[in-house]
């Protein structure tokens, strides 16, 4: 079983792969009409994550509805693509140096 810091990065990286999920579906959706964006409150997710429950997916509010009822802006889905990929690689650099430090303590046990 992984260490508590480490099982919540890897709750956090599993929450950020469905947020992935959920914008590239919105951008894909761009241009289909009465297509809704999609979102996570990602904040509250993260605080509540339980292993393998399903983040809450909402419709964010404020966003510019089109006359076609589409509400996607690609502004602001590629902001968080952007935002998204950056979080999730400072998550699994984290993760990786906690590995580390698990093969690290194994290995040092092996030869003390």
């Amino acid at each position: 079983m992984l260490d508590p810091i480490a099982s919540r990065l890897e709750h956090y990286l599993d929450l950020l792969a469905h947020r992935q999920k959920l914008v590239t579906t919105n951008i894909a959706n761009a241009d289909t009409p009465g297509y809704r964006t999609r979102d996570l409150d990602f904040q509250a997710e993260f605080e509540s994550l339980l292993p393998g429950a399903p983040p809450n997916v909402m419709h964010p509010g404020g966003l510019m509805v089109k006359n076609d009822g589409n509400d996607v802006s690609l502004d602001r889905e590629s902001r968080l693509l952007a935002e998204n990929a950056m979080r999730f690689n400072l998550a699994a650099s984290l993760l990786k140096g906690q590995m580390h430090l698990v093969r690290k303590a194994i290995e040092e046990g092996r030869s003390g």
